[in-house]
């Protein structure tokens, strides 16, 4: 497996050599610090820790910042590991884009825009009444029955009604890098990611 920590800038459009053009998100990914390198042999399995992003020293607890000494890297914001690393590296050195190229496919991971309690026809695509005549009433955005009589008598766990909505992990998978700009530590890659602007997010191959 290959990894990096990202942050979401933003979509912008890309022409490809047809002139074609390509909706893509643009992630500013790396450069990523290693800040421990975990083996089969100290405890039980291979993988790699990453670190992204400045954080302030005082923001820091006293058990991080011995563990980014450690690896003589400042503290960072967001640390995620990832198992089975396919790219040797050692402590404290730095991984970037250029682990991927230009058409490789990738997970991107992330939190999605959260919206607060949402009704059924936002939530779930419910249509709703729909038709506001013979009586109907408000009724345009209404869930209509949720149960059934006597039997059961109750409500099935699981059914879908109005409630909290986004602000959850979401993994958008098979995503096409198109570009990959090494000097800036952008990544373009198709389509839309989860999350707003500036929210960190974690691509996989």
């Amino acid at each position: 497996m290959k990894g990096l920590i990202g942050k979401k800038i933003g979509m912008t459009s890309y022409f490809d050599e047809n002139g074609v053009q390509i909706q893509c998100t643009v992630i500013e990914a790396g450069p990523c610090y290693v800040t421990q390198v975990k083996t089969e042999d100290t405890d039980g399995y291979d993988a790699v820790q990453l670190a992204f992003g400045e954080k302030k020293e005082k923001s820091t607890t006293k058990p991080l910042q011995g563990h980014f000494k450690k690896a003589g890297v400042s503290p960072k914001k967001k640390v995620v590991e990832f198992r089975d690393f396919e790219v040797s590296v050692s402590l404290g050195e730095t991984v970037g884009v250029d682990i991927f190229e230009a058409g490789d496919y990738v997970d991107v991971a992330g939190t999605s825009k959260g919206k607060g309690f949402q009704g059924v026809v936002k939530r779930h695509g419910f249509a709703g009444v729909g038709d506001a005549t013979h009586g109907q009433h408000n009724r345009q955005r209404a869930p209509g029955a949720i149960g059934m009589a006597s039997t059961p008598s109750r409500v099935l766990k699981g059914q879908r009604m109005a409630g909290r909505t986004g602000g959850k992990r979401v993994t958008v998978q098979n995503l096409e890098v198109v570009k990959v700009l090494a000097d800036k530590n952008l990544i373009l890659v198709k389509g839309a990611i989860p999350g707003h602007k500036n929210s960190y997010v974690i691509i996989e191959q």
